[in-house]
């Protein structure tokens, strides 16, 4: 199957991380498809990618993030486009920086779980059985590192999301082990940014949309976690071309 034949539904398609990898399925030559609640955000993304590849982007406005929101949006997807061979997820990457947790509400630690890993959940049981009995299918997921750490002051509630995030992929490979589309996680432990907003030790987003599309068409690895942590791992997952 070539990449034209392949539709690629990117999850959080219309953020810094998933704008790159947009990008990088596009100029593959992949058909993909973004969800937002936010128009305004798809207009940009339009904006963004090429304008000989806009043709082959498919934008849809819904909410993933409700078990009724994701089905109405499945629904729709599947009606605009048919079959989707591959999925990739970066809605459990995000950031939050709100302070020390004596100063939380409840209200707030709600908002974080459910943006970095009620909404992953809700969108892989919504989207999940799209790809699952494909063998040359794929479901990707984007996740961080800072579960693993509290990176900085006032950045616990991160730590909890994430930590929560990283989970529940691990649960995916362990409670999944046969699966037949290739269930894979690609967890970044540095920051990532557009070209005109990179940081000290930070990543291109641009540079890592090429290697989550790298690893989406090559679909040779299943039930692997391919850790980033700075632009050389990048590297090693483009030129692998048994990882």
């Amino acid at each position: 199957m070539s990449n034209s034949d392949r539709v690629v539904l990117a999850l959080g398609g219309g953020g810094t991380v998933g704008s790159g990898i947009v990008k990088a399925l596009l100029d593959r030559g992949f058909r993909v498809v973004v969800i937002s609640r936010d128009s305004n955000k798809l207009e940009k993304l339009k904006g963004f990618i090429s304008p000989s590849n806009r043709g082959n982007l498919v934008t849809l406005e819904g909410d993933v993030g409700s078990e009724a929101g994701a089905e109405l949006v499945k629904q729709a997807v599947v009606k605009a486009v048919g079959k989707v061979t591959d999925i990739v997820s970066s809605l459990g990457f995000s950031w939050w920086q709100g302070g020390p947790p004596h100063t939380q509400t409840v209200k707030e630690l709600h908002w974080v779980l459910e943006t970095l890993v009620l909404s992953t959940f809700v969108s892989w049981k919504a989207f999940f059985p799209l790809v699952r009995d494909n063998p040359c299918g794929t479901y990707t997921l984007i996740t961080g590192g800072a579960g693993d750490k509290l990176l900085m002051p006032g950045t616990g509630f991160l730590t909890i999301g994430a930590a929560s995030a990283l989970a529940f992929c691990q649960i995916l490979r362990e409670e999944y082990p046969e699966v037949p589309c290739k269930l894979n996680q690609v967890k970044i432990n540095a920051g990532v940014a557009a070209p005109d907003r990179m940081g000290p030790g930070y990543l291109n987003h641009l540079d890592l949309g090429e290697a989550v599309a790298a690893l989406v068409e090559r679909r040779n690895s299943s039930h692997n976690v391919f850790t980033v942590n700075c632009p050389s791992d990048l590297k090693t997952i483009l030129l692998e071309d048994n990882v």
